[in-house]
C-alpha cells in the first residue's frame, strides 16, 4: 500500500471526493462521494448496494479516488486503487460516516438496498500541485 504524501495529507480531511468507477460498457462513471480516512490508514467508503457504482465495483474493482483542493484546484491527490467490498450490514462503518457528515445513511437508502464498506487497496497515490 502506497502511502499518502504529506504535503497533500489533509485533503484526506475534506468533505467530498470523485469517484471513477468503470461500467460495463466499459465507460467511466464518476460520482462524489463521502469518504473517510480510517484509523487503520485506508480510505473507505459507504456506499449503498443498489447503486451502479457498487456493481461497477463487484464486476471491475480498480477504481480512481480524486480529490480537489476546493481553495486551490490546481492541487490535486489521486488514489488509484482496488475496492474490496465488504457488508455493513448493522450499519457500524455507515454510522462512522454519518458522524463525519452529521448525516444518517439509512435515511438515504433506496428501499432493497444494504450497505458495504468498500476499502480502497491503493495501487498508486499522485499529490499534484500546479500552482507554481
Amino acid at each position: 500500500m502506497n502511502t499518502f504524501p504529506e504535503s497533500h495529507r489533509d485533503l484526506l480531511a475534506t468533505d467530498v471526493a470523485v469517484l471513477a468507477t468503470v461500467g460495463r460498457d466499459g465507460y467511466p462513471q464518476l460520482t462524489a462521494v463521502w469518504f473517510v480516512l480510517d484509523e487503520d490508514g485506508a480510505v473507505k467508503l459507504s456506499l449503498n448496494t443498489a447503486r451502479q457504482k457498487v456493481r461497477n465495483l463487484r464486476e471491475r474493482p480498480e477504481c480512481t479516488l480524486f480529490i480537489l483542493d476546493r481553495a486551490n484546484p490546481y492541487r490535486t491527490l489521486e488514489i488509484r486503487a482496488r475496492a474490496e467490498l465488504t457488508p455493513d450490514e448493522r450499519y457500524t462503518f455507515a454510522d462512522k460516516v454519518g458522524r463525519k457528515y452529521n448525516a444518517n445513511l439509512r435515511t438515504m437508502d433506496q428501499l432493497g438496498g444494504s450497505r458495504v464498506v468498500v476499502t480502497l487497496k491503493t495501487a498508486k497515490v499522485t499529490g499534484t500541485d500546479l500552482s507554481g
